[in-house]
C-alpha cells in the first residue's frame, strides 16, 4: 500500500481522492518541522505532498529525513527557487484534477 503525508490545506479534495485510490494518508496542519514529519511517519512514507508553499522549507527537510520519499507539490502558487531541485514534481490544481493526480500517485 502506498503511504502519503499531506501537509497543508486540502481545498481541492486531493486527500479524499488519494484515499479512494487506496493510499494511506497522514495529514499535517500548521508548521511543518522535522519533528512533525517524523511523528507523521516520514521515514516510511512513499509520498510527501505539500499544498501550502509557505511551508516550502519542509521539502528539503523531508528529503534529508527520507531521501527516497517522492515530493509532490500540489498548489496554484509558484514553487520557490530554493526548493525546485528538491521537489520531484509540481502540479497546479487548475491543470490537474485531484482524481487524476491521485490515480497517478497511487
Amino acid at each position: 500500500m502506498t503511504t502519503a503525508i499531506v501537509a497543508g490545506p486540502d481545498v481541492d479534495g486531493l486527500v479524499s481522492e488519494l484515499e479512494l485510490a487506496g493510499v494511506q494518508v497522514t495529514r499535517i496542519e500548521g508548521v511543518v518541522t522535522a519533528e512533525v514529519l517524523r511523528d507523521a511517519g516520514i521515514d516510511d512514507a512513499d509520498l510527501y505532498v505539500l499544498t501550502d508553499l509557505d511551508e516550502a522549507t519542509s521539502i528539503p527537510v523531508a528529503k534529508e529525513l527520507h531521501p527516497d520519499v517522492r515530493v509532490v507539490v500540489y498548489s496554484r502558487d509558484s514553487l520557490p527557487e530554493f526548493v525546485r531541485g528538491s521537489a520531484d514534481i509540481a502540479m497546479d490544481p487548475d491543470l490537474f484534477a485531484p482524481d487524476v493526480v491521485a490515480e497517478e500517485l497511487a
